[in-house]
């Protein structure tokens, strides 16, 4: 265990000394986890095509439909908002690192937001509740990055500087993401056999079934230069792969010609089935319990 921490502590700043930091730490990864492991037992966020699926009783109160593209604006501009209100917070901070994030997290979601606006077309509604769940996480989580990024101003650089690494995989993320999500909108504007959803083509679209997940996963790898930055990438990362899979369990569904030997999200070997997706959440969960014991030793 320490020998684990003392190699983050190589590529990532140390915990700043914050209750709140640590506690998020848990409860990003925590929360999000649990939501993909939801989805693969069959319990979704309420959008896109999973949007009249059952729901988690947890996040589930009301069943006010909203548009697609009203639903994710909700979901998507609070985090924009959170990047955008730093910048007026704590204008200046000579900190290289805590710019390129806020300027990161501005981007991200200013893309999403250009792409409901000019690229998607969204054909099906959205559950109230799911963007609420959707909006919060995005809003809290951009602003505890940004946070603890400024709490880290003052701690000492990690010894290994990533930091151009950590931008250039940003790019790739933000652009993998884009195109893909181009090439679904595209697919939504040419019809349909299954109200507005045919199986994906181009792109990476042949080894994957959502290789725009995988590139959103990659851009928030990017930027992860704190120890909640990692825990919110593999969070996003859980959440992601279960997504995917129970993607391409409504595909084989829907559609005979879907491939089975396709995989949800990694290409060549995550989440080919079942039973790799409990091992992956098992890892993780393990990974999850070392952080618990080291931030209640940190603040014990």
């Amino acid at each position: 265990m320490e020998s684990t921490l003392q190699m983050l502590w190589h590529v990532f700043f140390p915990l700043p000394d914050s209750i709140l930091v640590k506690v998020m730490c848990l409860v990003s990864l925590g929360a999000l986890a649990y939501l993909g492991m939801a989805e693969v037992r069959g319990k979704h966020l309420q959008y896109s095509k999973f949007w009249n699926a059952k729901s988690m009783k947890s996040v589930s109160i009301t069943k006010v439909r909203l548009s697609g593209k009203v639903g994710m604006t909700i979901a998507y501009a609070p985090g924009l908002l959170a990047a955008l209100a730093s910048f007026a917070i704590s204008p200046s901070l000579d900190s290289a690192r805590l710019d390129l994030l806020r300027c990161a997290l501005a981007l991200h979601f200013a893309k999403r937001i250009f792409e409901l606006v000019f690229i998607h077309k969204l054909s099906s509604p959205m559950i109230l509740d799911s963007a609420l769940v959707i909006s919060i996480n995005h809003s809290v989580s951009s602003a505890t990055l940004i946070y603890t990024q400024y709490l880290s101003v003052s701690l000492p650089e990690p010894t290994v500087d990533l930091k151009y690494i950590g931008v250039g995989l940003f790019f790739v993320g933000l652009g993998g993401n884009f195109y893909h999500n181009y090439l679904l909108a595209k697919l939504g504007k040419e019809g349909s056999s299954d109200n507005g959803y045919k199986i994906p083509q181009g792109g990476m679209f042949s080894s994957v079934i959502c290789p725009h997940y995988l590139f959103e996963v990659i851009a928030y790898v990017g930027i992860a230069q704190t120890l909640y930055a990692l825990s919110f990438a593999l969070g996003t990362m859980v959440y992601l792969a279960g997504r995917s899979w129970a993607t391409k369990k409504w595909y084989l569904s829907k559609f005979e010609s879907c491939p089975r030997d396709v995989k949800c999200m990694i290409p060549f070997f995550l989440l080919a089935n079942a039973h790799f997706s409990l091992y992956m959440f098992g890892s993780l969960g393990c990974f999850y319990h070392k952080i618990v014991k080291h931030v209640c030793l940190e603040t014990g």
